[in-house]
């Protein structure tokens, strides 16, 4: 970590956040926001990592962000309808027929 703004207040921080003054989450966010607008921050190309890393120690792990790969995100279904021109609404559904039931006797 270049900047030792960031580092100073990240120290600080994490204090207030052990003595539960302050939500890991808020934590996060202003080392984020912090991160998107120091020039020496912006120019360090280590930050996101230790950043990422920090997350992970501060946050609980049901609260960490998953970030997807292009591969993983899953396609919007409104984008898919318009692409296709289907919705669910266009299918019609099948008619259930009861085990036992016969409805023509020529099947028989």
């Amino acid at each position: 970590m270049i900047c030792d703004r960031l580092l100073n207040l990240v120290k600080n921080w994490y204090v207030k956040v052990q003595e539960e003054t302050m939500a890991p989450a808020r934590m996060v966010a202003f080392m984020e926001d912090h991160i998107a607008t120091c020039d020496v921050c912006i120019d360090d190309p280590d930050i996101r990592s230790e950043a990422d890393r920090i997350t992970e120690i501060v946050l609980p792990p049901s609260k960490v962000p998953k970030q997807k790969t292009p591969k993983e995100e899953e396609p919007d279904p409104v984008e898919e309808v318009e692409a296709t021109g289907e919705s669910n609404n266009d299918i019609e559904e099948e008619e259930e027929i009861e085990p036992g039931i016969v409805e023509d006797e020529s099947d028989i």
